[in-house]
């Protein structure tokens, strides 16, 4: 904490909605200037995320139905962590579940805050290497509708910048993977 700063006092926190996925809670702060108001905040366990590369320097995509934003969105696989579960062993399971690959080489990519303005969500992402198509099709969540697709780091920069719609977490694993594709 910089000197100096001293951090809002909790006053009160209502738990509005305890869902599957996360939670809703209203929190009544004090700030250190005396003020008081309500900030709203989704808790989220955290999520993992591969940015997967096949052997001819293919990055393995998702498009996928997005409800909230009303259509598909362009996705690297990535999933929430379930209890007592790890990043690593999440994401393992997603991209064996969303794209039907298991991978030999991981790489912890970096980790970050998703949506600070209203969310506590972390993204731990991986690079996905060495990876063996399993004889499976993919094992979808029930309430997944995915279109995998494979792209070259230039065309995925290129949708970037042609503004498709493409998710902040890809944007940003994406660039945090780029001194390692080819």
């Amino acid at each position: 904490m910089p000197l100096g700063r001293e951090l809002p006092q909790l006053l009160k926190q209502r738990l509005f909605y305890k869902g599957r996925k996360f939670n809703f809670e209203v929190n009544r702060l004090r700030l250190p200037n005396k003020a008081e108001g309500e900030w709203e905040c989704i808790r989220h366990p955290g999520g993992a995320l591969a940015v997967p590369i096949t052997e001819d320097g293919k990055l393995i995509l998702v498009r996928q139905y997005r409800f909230a934003v009303g259509g598909r969105v362009l996705e690297f696989p990535a999933g929430t962590l379930e209890p007592n579960e790890d990043e690593l062993e999440t994401i393992q399971r997603e991209i064996q579940e969303e794209i039907g690959y298991r991978a030999l080489h991981w790489q912890k990519l970096g980790e970050f805050i998703l949506a600070p303005g209203y969310s506590d969500e972390i993204i731990y992402a991986f690079l996905a290497q060495g990876l063996e198509k399993l004889e499976m099709p993919p094992k979808q969540d029930d309430d997944e509708d995915i279109e995998i697709v494979f792209f070259s780091p230039e065309e995925l920069e290129k949708a970037i910048l042609e503004g498709e719609p493409i998710d902040a977490k890809t944007i940003t694993s994406f660039f945090l993977a780029r001194p390692f594709l080819v």
